[in-house]
């Protein structure tokens, strides 16, 4: 079946993990709380799909067995090394348990380790004898956080050596930790980067390089508005990891529900990012959570783009007056236009694209804002839109930014705007 969006088949899911293109599939791997819909003690869920469009759940990957994991398997990635896949994760051990939860600690009281494990075949993982923490927790080393340590993106340098960074807070800023690795089970601290004014803690780091630039995705926590994903350009030595970061960064997304995006590179070798949707309420099946359609990262005129994978836009090849559930609509917004996809009103304001969701949400404020919009676009302003039961994503001017949101009880209605064309998915 056709299946844009990746969806939670049970339960919770939040961040993207693993994301791999190994042995002729795409393995993407997710934080999971299989028995309610809601956060708890973490495990890796784990989907494969052939072609980024039809994606098939399997069993659930990874699991609590091990002091250092027993109270989760916090987000991590994947590599390939030597026909094996390897999995790179925070362990987590509760220090003081929520007597109401025991799925849960009281006031950040935990300690984190970085774990290792490998399969011969992208599906079989030995949860009982087959992990090996590879970074102990940082008690008294001035590295990192005892607690707030995590997320540790891996991936091989120009030089053949492997590079680790990992998320980290110190004296109240966020702040990236370096480690290097011959062998990937010995690793060795490097260097750090930080910088006030951007939250207290970098959750979900990713460095990965397009066309030649440096590129750097994180989700700083404490921010002025919450939780939130940035982007930026960033430089890397590999020879003694001083990164140097643009003095701008921006949202990754401008709708400001996508978070702890993940990257790899898919078969024809272009970087593709996956990313959460931060949702309020459950979907009809009763769990929540789902990740946007991958999209591909490119830089064009000194911007990041971030524009729909090929494969999913391919889709939509058959015009249609009546859209389904899942759908795509292209139109063009001239200042002061008006746009509305079953109750989610775009509109274009002073050269700015203008979502307003306030129909079609179950969000009350907070970190799910009704109201956003991209900074000044001049010039032409044409969107491409894919819409599913619990989920729009607007591609402004092929990706040049993009506004995502969790939304609910859409209609089938679409009017407005500009030469607008409405494409079912190919059957």
């Amino acid at each position: 079946m056709n299946e844009i969006h990746l969806k939670a088949p049970r339960g919770w899911i939040n961040d993207p993990n693993g994301f791999i293109y190994y042995k002729g599939e795409y393995h993407l791997f997710y934080q999971h709380f299989p028995y309610a819909p809601k956060w708890g003690r973490m495990h890796w869920g784990h989907a494969v799909s052939r072609d980024l469009t039809n994606w098939e759940h399997k069993d659930i990957a990874l699991f609590p067995t091990k002091t250092d994991d027993k109270d989760g398997c916090f987000s991590g990635s994947a590599v390939e090394a030597d026909g094996k896949l390897h999995l790179f994760y925070t362990g987590v051990n509760y220090t003081v348990y929520d007597p109401e939860n025991i799925n849960c600690n009281l006031n950040d009281q935990f300690v984190s380790a970085q774990l290792h494990i490998a399969s011969e075949d992208g599906y079989l993982f030995d949860n009982f004898g087959g992990k090996t923490t590879v970074l102990k927790p940082f008690e008294n080393t001035g590295t990192g956080d005892i607690t707030h340590t995590r997320d540790p993106k891996v991936w091989r340098g120009e030089n053949g050596e492997w590079y680790m960074i990992l998320g980290s807070t110190d004296g109240g800023k966020g702040k990236f930790l370096f480690f290097t690795s011959s062998d990937l089970l010995h690793w060795k601290y490097v260097n750090s980067f930080s910088r006030d004014g951007l939250g207290w803690m970098w959750e979900c780091p990713d460095y990965f390089t397009v066309g030649g630039r440096g590129i750097v995705i994180f989700s700083p926590m404490g921010l002025p508005n919450g939780q939130q994903t940035l982007c930026g350009f960033a430089e890397l030595d590999e020879s003694t990891c001083e990164m140097k970061l643009s003095e701008t960064v921006e949202y990754f997304d401008r709708g400001l529900d996508l978070y702890a995006p993940q990257s790899t590179v898919d078969k024809d070798g272009r970087r593709i990012v996956a990313a959460w949707l931060r949702m309020p309420a459950p979907m009809k099946n009763g769990a929540i959570g789902l990740f946007a359609i991958p999209r591909v990262c490119e830089v064009k005129n000194g911007h990041i783009f971030f524009m729909p994978h090929p494969n999913i836009s391919g889709k939509f090849t058959q015009k249609t007056n009546s859209p389904e559930k899942v759908f795509m609509v292209r139109s063009t917004l001239e200042e002061g236009g008006i746009l509305n996809v079953g109750g989610f009103v775009i509109r274009r304001e002073k050269g700015k694209v203008i979502t307003d969701r306030s129909a079609v949400t179950r969000a009350n404020g907070g970190q799910f804002p009704n109201i956003c919009e991209t900074p000044e676009i001049i010039g032409t302003c044409s969107l491409e839109i894919y819409v599913d039961e619990n989920i729009i994503e607007v591609f402004v001017n092929g990706g040049e930014y993009t506004v995502t949101n969790a939304v609910y009880d859409l209609t089938d209605r679409v009017f407005g705007g500009t030469n607008t064309e409405i494409y079912a998915m190919e059957e």
